[in-house]
């Protein structure tokens, strides 16, 4: 055998062990274990400041009805003469089901998302605030991997801030109203069945409306390790973008603001259901996740967290 052939079999050899080597590794640290998710999710979950914030959200619905079933007890419309207040407000006291839709959107433009910035803000700043982010990638955790169980975290809490909203206006509309068949804003009749299957379709399109300002606040969360400078940004942005989306002269920026299309939930309670704003809204997070979650990814790969 000459020595080239040797040393040739000896470089394929070198890459063999190294490949084998780099494929061990990486399903000793996979890029998603469910330990880890787990354990974020209990350590969000167990902090008073998250129940402090789903109490929040589940009162609301409460003063919400009580202030309805007051102000028509004396045989009045929901709203005042005009009909005015949030989307369905009118419809609650012949059907406690609307309540929920109700508090959804009352909820929407301003309680959910500061809730999920708030959430999404301390994700990695407050780790980092309080010194534990360093052993959380000694662990090891990996960077990429924290990263996304964080934001699978945040997304989690999106879902449970919308439901605890649902389900306590849902308790408080069948306590203060009556329940039964409901008619959709085409004119038609549904059975309380379907009417329910559409609050909770409802509920999941809203928690999809808030994925793009938890991928934001996580992005931000990764520029300082201040939690409440994080949480506070992300606030101010959250409250910033929904004051630039009502001026009329920026009518043309509109469509590209992730709160834009937030209302259009609304359109699953048509009958046929209007598609069209509905795919527009999620597309439109689904953009804004990408955006913010890459920036958030390559930020956070080249942060000094040892500083």
């Amino acid at each position: 055998m000459s020595r080239a052939e040797t040393s040739s079999r000896a470089e394929d050899s070198s890459r063999t062990e190294e490949a084998s080597r780099i494929e061990e590794a990486r399903r000793a640290n996979p890029l998603w274990t469910l330990g880890l998710f787990r354990s974020e999710l209990l350590t969000t979950f167990r902090r008073w400041r998250t129940l402090a914030l789903l109490g929040v959200l589940a009162a609301v619905p409460v003063l919400v009805g009580i202030a309805v079933k007051i102000e028509t007890g004396d045989g009045s419309t929901a709203g005042g003469p005009g009909g005015g207040g949030p989307a369905f407000i009118s419809q609650i006291t012949n059907n406690g089901l609307f309540l929920v839709f109700t508090a959804l959107a009352a909820t929407l433009p301003f309680f959910l998302p500061m809730a999920v910035g708030v959430v999404a803000g301390d994700a990695l700043a407050g780790e980092a605030n309080a010194g534990t982010l360093r052993y959380l990638l000694v662990a090891p955790a990996g960077r990429s991997r924290l990263l996304l169980t964080k934001y699978a975290t945040v997304l989690a809490f999106c879902l449970a801030a919308t439901l605890v909203v649902a389900v306590s206006a849902l308790a408080v509309g069948a306590l203060l109203f009556p329940l039964g068949d409901l008619t959709t804003i085409s004119g038609t009749r549904i059975g309380f069945g379907e009417g329910l299957v559409r609050a909770l379709l409802i509920a999941f399109v809203v928690a999809a409306s808030l994925i793009g300002v938890a991928a934001l606040g996580l992005f931000v969360s990764t520029l300082t390790n201040s939690g409440i400078a994080a949480m506070a940004t992300t606030v101010g942005l959250l409250t910033t973008v929904q004051i630039l989306d009502q001026i009329p002269q920026l009518s043309a920026l509109h469509p590209y603001f992730f709160s834009h299309y937030w209302l259009s939930f609304a359109d699953l309670m048509r009958e046929p259901v209007h598609w069209e704003d509905l795919t527009r809204n999620l597309g439109l997070q689904a953009l804004y996740a990408a955006v913010f979650g890459s920036a958030a990814w390559a930020r956070f790969t080249a942060k000094d967290i040892t500083a």
